[in-house]
């Protein structure tokens, strides 16, 4: 038994920085007492399928077909704002702006709050800077050119929401950062001291300068290293300032907690809904497009109010799906829905209440 003890301290020694840290200690502790931990794991809100529902033979042979790989990237260059300093310096006219970066990564300025969400600035979402799904489309601006941020919001610990070169940068500013219950262990070995983690189970909240931070529970799953031990949580965020309330919904299928969400922190002036690297192979933790078009109406009391903006697609290629069909297929369910949504370019900022949207 000691012998095996010693072979594990030498493989944890070995593993990269960017596999983080297990929880351990009173954080370790606050898992197990979770009401949402049972039998060793986080447990989802509805029955969750996190593996490909199929043989990864099967799935290989999809992805990697090379008649359908041409068109899981864009045919020409992904169009990129140049966002200035400038454009984030003035305050934004309605109390509200959002600014999309690529994938989940949002700068939404709330109330005089800046909350960034889900900062990917990273080359490649991976653990490895050689190998993994590398961006397909340049970052819009660089990380320090952002100014100071309030909070740093992480919807769990997958490397295309949490990148260790991103995080690094981040430790050495005084922003605090609200992450799901677990996640504070892998921030607190990249260098964030514990006195600006705020970690939250689902259903808890945590105030920063004026604004509230709720995590909301999301149907996905977690995990960095070569063994997924399920002791992270994953979830989605209701952020409320004096004027204004918006929803980032991380990584999640489709499932009825949405009404529940809508119910008790909304209605949202704006949500930002994942409709990407969804697939046939894992049904159960990703929404396709015409599914984020029901949550967002679903967290607006089925009403077509508010602006959806969608996230987690145009990036990295995560799935089989070709490059364009996320957006296309929102556009199309926003219409049939009669839903407003938000399509800019990665570092466009725009103004929910007053920008000209797809109708």
């Amino acid at each position: 038994m000691t012998g095996f003890r010693t072979l594990s301290s030498g493989l944890r020694a070995l593993r990269p920085a960017a596999f983080g840290a297990d929880p351990s200690g009173e954080r370790l502790e606050r898992i197990l007492r979770s009401p949402n931990f049972a039998d060793g794991v986080f447990r989802n809100p509805e029955n969750a399928r996190i593996r490909p529902d199929a043989s990864m033979l099967e799935f290989a042979k999809v992805y990697f077909r090379k008649e359908e790989r041409a068109h899981r990237a864009p045919s020409g260059t992904v169009p990129v704002h140049a966002t200035t300093v400038a454009d984030l310096a003035r305050p934004a006219a309605s109390g509200l702006r959002l600014t999309w970066m690529g994938h989940s990564s949002i700068l939404a300025e709330i109330d005089g709050h800046r909350v960034l969400f889900d900062p990917v600035w990273g080359e490649r979402c991976s653990p490895f800077s050689f190998a993994g799904p590398k961006r397909l489309h340049p970052v819009p601006l660089p990380l320090a050119a952002l100014g100071p941020v309030d909070v740093v919001v992480i919807s769990h610990d997958h490397y295309d929401h949490l990148d260790l070169p991103t995080i690094k940068a981040l430790a050495d500013t005084a922003t605090v950062f609200a992450v799901p219950l677990g996640v504070g262990a892998h921030l607190e070995h990249w260098g964030v001291s514990a006195d600006r983690l705020r970690e939250l189970d689902w259903h808890e909240s945590t105030k920063v300068g004026g604004i509230s931070l709720t995590a909301t529970p999301a149907r996905h799953f977690c995990g960095r290293g070569l063994r997924n031990t399920q002791h992270t949580l994953w979830a989605s965020w209701a952020v409320a300032g004096d004027e204004h309330r918006i929803y980032h919904s991380g990584d999640t299928g489709y499932f009825d907690g949405f009404k529940d969400i809508g119910a008790e922190h909304g209605p949202f002036d704006a949500t930002m809904i994942q409709i990407g690297a969804y697939s046939d192979f894992w049904p159960d933790i990703h929404m396709t497009p015409a599914e984020g078009v029901r949550a967002h109406l679903d967290l607006q009391g089925g009403q077509p109010s508010g602006v959806m903006l969608p996230i987690h697609w145009a990036t990295f290629n995560l799935a089989t799906h070709p490059w364009v069909e996320p957006g296309e297929g929102t556009i199309a369910a926003a219409g049939a829905a009669g839903a407003r949504i938000a399509l800019p370019r990665p570092g466009e900022p725009f103004t929910p209440l007053l920008s000209r949207l797809f109708q």
